[in-house]
């Protein structure tokens, strides 16, 4: 189950993400803009619960969130979505997973976990801008479920197909929610076209 943005504000910021002659300062916020664009859609459900309040010309009845919501960014790329994801939600807890690429075998290789204790009714919010073979959402969403946690959403910029059918193979009960799904995989499990390694590109390091 997956939702792809179909607007052409998202379509405009894609393109620039997408261009390789974008400095760092621009990449993080197209990045920024991108997440809240994605946090809107996948948070449209969210619970909510009535509240009385007090206009400046009369009482009325509004409506505010009403469920817990926490926020996991795959490190390390993950990071440059959370900015975007606070300012949407800034009542959420926080959690990190530290996930790594082994570039010879693709496979995700994790080092580093850090969340809040699950009660079992939370809505976490899973980040990462890269969605390539897959990998790394699975083992991601795995440990989650292994904490206890049974209310999981993922959130990416750019999707290879690939990698979204492994998912929802491995994690059919989890949405995700992407801006774009790109052509294919290469031969070295980047996505094409893709906009390269969004870590590097996020932290100056491309």
């Amino acid at each position: 189950m997956h939702t792809i943005l179909n607007h052409p504000l998202v379509d405009h910021r894609l393109a620039l993400l997408r261009d390789c002659a974008t400095k760092p300062k621009l990449f993080r916020e197209l990045v920024s803009e991108l997440t809240t664009f994605l946090a809107i859609e996948a948070l449209k459900d969210v619970k909510t619960e009535p509240v009385e309040v007090i206009t400046p010309v009369a009482p009325t009845i509004g409506r505010k969130v009403a469920e817990k919501i926490v926020i996991v960014p795959i490190l390390r790329a993950g990071l440059g979505m959370m900015e975007a994801m606070l300012q949407v939600v800034p009542y959420a807890a926080v959690g990190v997973l530290g996930m790594q690429r082994n570039e010879e075998t693709a496979r995700p290789e994790p080092y580093y976990a850090k969340v809040p204790p699950a009660t079992g009714d939370e809505l976490v919010i899973a980040i990462d801008p890269m969605f390539a073979t897959g990998g790394s959402a699975i083992d991601a969403v795995g440990q989650l479920k292994a904490y206890g946690y049974k209310r999981i959403k993922f959130l990416c910029l750019v999707a290879a197909p690939e990698g979204l059918a492994a998912f929802e193979a491995a994690h059919p009960d989890v949405p995700v929610t992407t801006a774009v799904l790109d052509e294919r995989l290469n031969e070295r499990f980047y996505i094409v076209p893709g906009l390269g390694d969004a870590g590097d590109r996020i932290f100056g390091m491309a």
